[in-house]
């Protein structure tokens, strides 16, 4: 997919207040610092489209960002801030789950995960939440640039072995830098393929 235009759209508090459903929309969703922010302008080709951060939690609205006049990009808030207030991260968790659940036009939710790290018991917890509750997701690791390649492919076959004790089949697996723009590519042709047969069968999501 060649990227042409993308632009933000608005920054909503409450699912109710996103965008019209009227369009395909993907959704990236991980832990706060997991380059979720850095992965999109990659993506996008775009230095400044979503705002990256050293402080985690940066991102605590629901931000919608229009790509080719066709699709929505949907960058969601981290789930399992460490460094704010239980009351806060219901607050989070809450808006979170109440948009995957209702937003009857979000066809694929991104969920990040860092290469780095062995498999995160919060991670593996959400992931679970996203098979039991029927939400069509893909896993994307993200910082593999900071490993070496090997090192790379034994943490996601770890990845895999751990996720394989509860699922039988595992969804599409990526695995990405942001930092060398590589693996964005590969999801973009996903989310191209699956416009492409959303048109062809005249999918309408008002419906």
């Amino acid at each position: 997919m060649i990227i042409k235009t993308a632009e933000f759209v608005k920054s909503s508090g409450k699912w109710q207040e996103c965008p019209e459903p009227n369009i395909p929309e993907y959704a990236f969703i991980g832990r706060s610092n997991v380059g979720k922010s850095s992965l999109i302008n990659a993506m996008m080709n775009h230095k400044d489209l979503a705002k990256t951060s050293g402080t985690p939690g940066k991102t605590q609205l629901i931000n919608h960002f229009l790509v080719n006049e066709s699709w929505y990009l949907t960058d969601l808030p981290g789930y399992g801030y460490a460094k704010v207030s239980k009351v806060q991260r219901k607050d989070f968790e809450k808006l979170i789950t109440n948009y995957i659940l209702n937003r009857r036009n979000l066809v694929n939710l991104f969920v990040l995960v860092d290469v780095r790290h062995n498999p995160q018991k919060i991670d593996l917890e959400f992931i679970q939440w996203c098979g039991e509750s029927g939400i069509p997701f893909s896993i994307v690791f993200t910082k593999a640039d900071k490993l070496k390649p090997n090192v790379v492919v034994k943490n996601v076959e770890d990845y895999k072995a751990e996720l394989h004790k509860t699922w039988e089949d595992l969804p599409e697996l990526y695995i990405t830098s942001a930092e060398k723009k590589e693996g964005g590519d590969l999801i973009l042709d996903f989310i191209e393929k699956t416009n492409d047969f959303l048109t062809l069968n005249s999918i309408n999501f008002d419906e």
